[in-house]
Parts: structure tokens; C-alpha cells; sequence
């Protein structure tokens, strides 16, 4: 994988970006992208898993030109345009069962931010805990949350006190009972050594984890977390944002689990991938939230409602989560049968199409992501703490046909590369 920088000389852009290509891409329909020269390329990390409905979806463009000649920005703490209600009555819809109230904003980042602070007002509490080898964000706030690569935080502390991290469940452990046992051990021991139980606002856990690896969070643990919960008057956080919308061949990946959460975080796939992110929680714990504390000047955008609503109806239409979960087994299949072509391919998981393969190496990992680039013309990055993990998040919209032209350019990068 390329470790270059989004700017070319004299370029007026920051060096901040880091760069998964070098492609400089004009537009994008459906699963795929294409460069200044028209070559076409199957974009299988979907701008990280946001672009849900693929790129320019005509139902998704269709209401965001529309709406643009309607209204672009009307802020809401000065009045109450016409599409919020109808966004939050849909996500009261989609979402568990316990959601039926929402606030709205621009990133994940900001609802992650907003579900902490929601948190510490409904429970009059003030910590907060997460998980060892989690992603919430780049604000200081969620980098002090985020345990997954220490790139992120590298240079930016001291971070906001009253973050705890509690250990996560081994994925390679070969007794995961135990191994959820000894997970769930170390949450009470925090309670007894670090921070009282009655002292935590909330528990902020993925249902899949998502940048070290794709790492399917074990029913047990979420269960022990939701008992512990529970027992203890604490907010149970769902961070959905990339697992949310259709991405685990769910609406939610929480729905897996008998689980009612307290706080939900929505963002990428919500509006495939216009700028919009969703907060969801109990009304009893909105009522709590004093008016006037949060807000912000482009919360719930009339255009970010309108790309939400027409990403909704397509996400609904009949039969569309069966097709994720039938690509999703199509490519998890696939790649499980590659493993008999390398000992180096040490794991595949996921659920639906969010989807990982690890490697024994780093190295490894990069130059088959190169060779699917430069050679088969797939777009795919890596994940994970050691960077060894490759994780497959195309358009929900993908097909048979393509995933299986991802696939066999993925075989021969394997092949190339032993």
C-alpha cells in the first residue's frame, strides 16, 4: 500500500492525508470509480464502507438535486425545515426497538462526541468506558477512546481524562469462552480498581470492530456488557457507525444480539456517504439533555436528509438485505477457499459484506492489495493494529458478478505474491 501524501508539488493541499492510492479519480457510478483517463476501477472499500447505495446512486442524486433547488442550509436552531421529522420518524422505523429519538449532525466523530455528552447529562455521571483496540474518531475526545493504532494519537495528548479502556476478547484465543470470561473479568476489575461502576456514565462498544481488523464482537461479551449495564444504572452506546445500515446484512449489527441499546451512533452508510450522522437514544434520557447545550450550525442539513431518506427507501426495497447476505457468503466463501492456496491467509471473518482476510504479515497484506490495484484494477485496503488485515467493504449494491471479478483478481495477487 502507497504511504503517500493527498498533495502534489505545488499543490495547495495539506500532506495530512494519508493516501491508500494514487488515483486521481473524476467520478464514480455504482461499484466503481474512474480515474482523469476513463480507466474504470471496482471500488471495494466504498469510501470506507460509507457509500452504501454505491457511488451516485440515481435515487440518492435524484433527491439531493432536487433538494437543492429548495433549500441547502437551514439551520435548526432557527427554524424546522420539512424533512427532520421525516427523517427521524424513519429512523424511529429502522432502528431497536428502545430508539425513538434522534439529533442530527455532520460526522461520526461529532455523534460520538454527542453521545458522550448525552451520557454524562441523563446519568449526572462523568466517564466514560471503550474497548482496547477500538476506533471512535480523530477529535480529541475520541481519540482518547480509540485504542487501534497509535499513529492516531501519536503527537496530539494529553487527551480528555475520564476515558477508561477495558480489555476486548482475544479473536485468535482458541477457547473463547474463556477468553470472553477473561474480557469480562477485566471490566470488573476496572470497576474495582479504576473507576467505580456507579461512576460510569456509559459503555461505548462496535458490534463489529471496525479498524482493528472487522473483528465480530462475541454475543457473550455484548451480553455480560448489557448485564453489567444494567446492574449498574450505565448507558449502553452502540457505535454503529460503520456496521449500521444494511453493512452486516442488517440494518444494525446490534440486531444480532437480544440487545436493547440506550444511545445509538449512525453516520457513513446512513446517507451513502454525504455528510450526515445520526444520534438515536431513549426520549427518557433526551429529556434529560438540557436545551441549549449541544447543537451546531449544519446539524441535520437539507441535503444530508434528503441523501439519508433516499438512501433509506433503497436500503428497504424487497430483497435487498438478502443480497448482502448472499454476497456476503459469496466472498466470504471464496476467500475461505484461497486459504487452501496459502498457509500465509491465517483467518477470514466478518458478517454480511464487511468482511476480513489476515495474513502473517504486514508486507504480505500490502503487496496483494498493491497487485489487486495495479493489476486487476480493485480498489482494497488494509485494517488493523499490525496492519496485516485485509477487509472487503464494497457497495451493498454489488453483484455476483463483481464480486467475483474481485475475487479471481484477488487469487492471482495471491498467487503473485507467494
Amino acid at each position: 500500500m502507497t504511504s503517500s501524501t493527498v498533495s502534489e508539488p505545488n499543490s495547495n493541499l495539506s500532506n495530512v492525508w494519508l493516501k491508500v492510492t494514487d488515483l486521481q479519480v473524476v467520478r464514480g457510478l455504482g461499484c466503481r470509480v474512474y480515474d482523469a483517463d476513463d480507466n474504470a476501477y471496482l471500488d471495494f472499500t466504498a469510501g470506507i464502507a460509507a457509500a452504501s447505495t454505491g457511488h451516485c446512486h440515481p435515487k440518492v442524486v435524484q433527491a439531493i438535486a432536487d433538494q437543492a433547488q429548495r433549500f441547502v442550509h437551514a439551520q435548526a436552531n432557527i427554524y424546522t425545515h420539512d424533512l427532520l421529522q421525516p427523517v427521524a420518524a424513519r429512523l424511529a422505523e429502522l432502528t431497536p426497538e428502545s430508539i425513538d429519538t434522534f439529533f442530527f449532525s455532520n460526522s461520526s466523530d461529532e455523534i460520538l462526541e454527542a453521545a458522550v455528552k448525552l451520557a454524562k447529562h441523563a446519568t449526572g455521571r462523568r466517564n466514560i468506558i471503550t474497548f482496547d483496540g477500538a476506533f471512535h474518531g480523530r477529535t480529541l475526545l475520541t481519540m482518547a477512546m480509540s485504542t487501534s493504532r497509535a499513529i492516531d494519537r501519536e503527537g496530539y495528548g494529553p487527551f480528555p481524562s475520564g476515558v477508561f479502556v477495558a480489555p476486548f476478547p482475544d479473536p485468535h484465543a482458541s477457547d473463547q469462552e474463556a477468553e470472553i470470561s477473561r474480557a469480562l473479568r477485566g471490566l470488573d476489575r476496572l470497576f474495582q480498581t479504576q473507576v467505580a461502576a456507579h461512576e460510569v456514565a456509559a459503555i461505548i462498544i462496535e458490534p463489529v470492530i471496525g479498524e482493528r481488523g472487522y473483528i465480530p464482537t462475541p454475543r457473550a461479551f455484548i451480553e455480560g456488557l448489557d448485564q453489567r449495564c444494567r446492574e449498574n444504572g450505565i448507558l449502553f452506546v452502540a457505535d454503529e457507525t460503520q456496521s449500521g445500515f444494511g453493512r452486516t446484512g442488517k440494518m444494525f449489527a446490534i440486531e444480532e444480539h437480544d440487545i436493547d441499546p440506550d444511545i445509538i451512533c449512525m453516520s457513513k452508510g446512513i446517507a451513502s456517504g454525504f455528510p450526515f450522522a445520526a444520534l438515536g437514544t431513549r426520549r427518557v434520557h433526551d429529556e434529560k439533555w438540557t436545551p441549549g447545550s449541544h447543537g451546531g450550525s449544519s446539524n441535520g442539513t437539507p441535503l444530508g436528509c434528503a441523501a439519508a431518506l433516499a438512501t433509506f427507501d433503497v436500503l428497504t426495497e424487497p430483497g435487498f438485505l438478502d443480497n448482502v447476505l448472499a454476497r456476503g457468503t459469496q466472498l466470504a466463501d471464496s476467500l475461505r477457499d484461497f486459504q487452501q492456496l496459502d498457509d500465509s491467509m491465517l483467518h477470514v471473518r466478518g458478517r454480511g459484506l464487511m468482511v476480513a482476510c489476515e495474513f502473517d504479515s504486514a508486507e504480505r497484506a500490502s503487496a496483494i492489495v498493491e497487485h489487486c490495484l495495479a493489476e486487476g484494477k480493485v480498489i482494497l485496503m488494509t485494517a488493523g493494529t499490525r496492519k496485516r488485515t485485509i477487509r472487503w467493504m464494497p457497495p451493498l449494491t454489488v453483484t455476483s458478478d463483481e464480486i467475483q471479478e474481485a475475487t479471481t483478481a484477488f487469487a492471482a495477487a495471491i498467487r503473485a505474491t507467494s
